[in-house]
């Protein structure tokens, strides 16, 4: 038996707390999971989990085997990866978390771009809107898009700023009028995304800064629900510029108050430690630094797209732009 498979497949067990889950997540069938955990307990003669209908949990012996063996099993990832390296190009599995609209949106693109470069690498991309434990859900990047980071636990790097854009749909405001000052928006059904403004607060920058508290019929922590009820006509919303860039060039999103500018957004890519970081991972995240280095229309100058109003001061955007969603 490969002890280092063991010592993988029980990791993972550990993890998710249940065999079933484990099975799932290295997509190989419950009884393989179940024959390896039990192949390693008996190398240890120990018991490594306690099982229950509902649980597993870990013995005292069980979390001395995870605390050490996943030391064991990045180091030897590191020697793997090194050795790889020196005749071929990398390769292996990468799990990266990211908002879902960003991810659908643009990091997909990219993904399709590193995989075609790096042929032998896999990458599972999944929901994280920026509260999933890194190590908990063995992620080894994360995408991470607020105004700021209040977690110190990783590290992190900014990629770069996504300006943000109040929208509604021709039909919503021909029935409702368009607000001419953020402090309007107070009398307007303001569609809010829980996640990003669970106090309904929209932040504005212009001099002076400003915070409007809004009210609506909608909320979810969906952006992409948010923005399909603006274009169905149900109200105002807020959304990342790249969110919403195609329905403004459409028209079946409008652009709105000018003369305001909402609080910007940073596009951080996460990770819980520099210390044996896989090649592979490390490929990935100088791929993401490369792709910062040149921003995409979205995320340069957007509110210079809009029409400057007269008798306002317009302020322009003065340096390239961050994202959440």
């Amino acid at each position: 038996m490969d002890r280092l498979r063991c010592l993988q497949i029980f990791t993972e067990v550990a993890r998710c707390g249940s065999f079933a889950r484990a099975a799932m997540q290295l997509s190989v069938s419950r009884a393989t999971v179940t024959k390896h955990v039990a192949w390693l307990e008996s190398s240890m003669g120990a018991q490594l989990l306690k099982r229950s209908s509902k649980q597993v949990a870990l013995t005292e012996a069980g979390a001395r085997v995870l605390e050490t063996g996943r030391d064991l099993l990045e180091r030897y990832e590191a020697i793997e990866g090194e050795v790889r390296d020196v005749v071929h190009l990398p390769r292996g599995a990468i799990r990266v978390g990211t908002p879902p609209s960003f991810g659908a949106y643009h990091l997909m693109r990219l993904i399709s771009q590193f995989t075609q470069r790096y042929p032998d690498i896999e990458v599972t991309v999944v929901h994280d809107d920026g509260r999933s434990d890194l190590v908990t859900e063995a992620l080894d990047l994360s995408i991470r898009i607020a105004p700021s980071l209040e977690d110190a636990s990783y590290v992190a790097q900014s990629l770069m700023k996504s300006p943000q854009v109040v929208v509604a749909s021709p039909a919503y405001l021909k029935r409702h009028g368009r607000p001419a000052t953020a402090a309007d928006l107070v009398r307007h059904n303001c569609l809010v995304h829980i996640v990003k403004s669970s106090a309904g607060v929209w932040k504005f920058t212009s001099d002076p800064p400003q915070e409007v508290h809004v009210r609506g019929t909608v909320r979810s922590n969906l952006g992409d629900a948010i923005k399909q009820a603006a274009l169905l006509g149900a109200g105002i919303s807020l959304h990342p510029y790249y969110m919403v860039s195609e329905e403004l060039r459409a028209g079946t999103l409008e652009a709105l108050l000018p003369g305001w500018v909402p609080e910007e957004l940073d596009i951080y890519v996460v990770f819980s430690t520099r210390r044996n970081m896989p090649t592979r991972v490390r490929h990935l995240l100088e791929f993401l630094k490369e792709w910062s280095r040149h921003p995409p229309d979205w995320a340069l100058h957007a509110a210079a797209a809009k029409p400057r109003p007269r008798g306002k001061e317009f302020r322009k955007m003065s340096s390239p732009g961050k994202v959440r969603d």
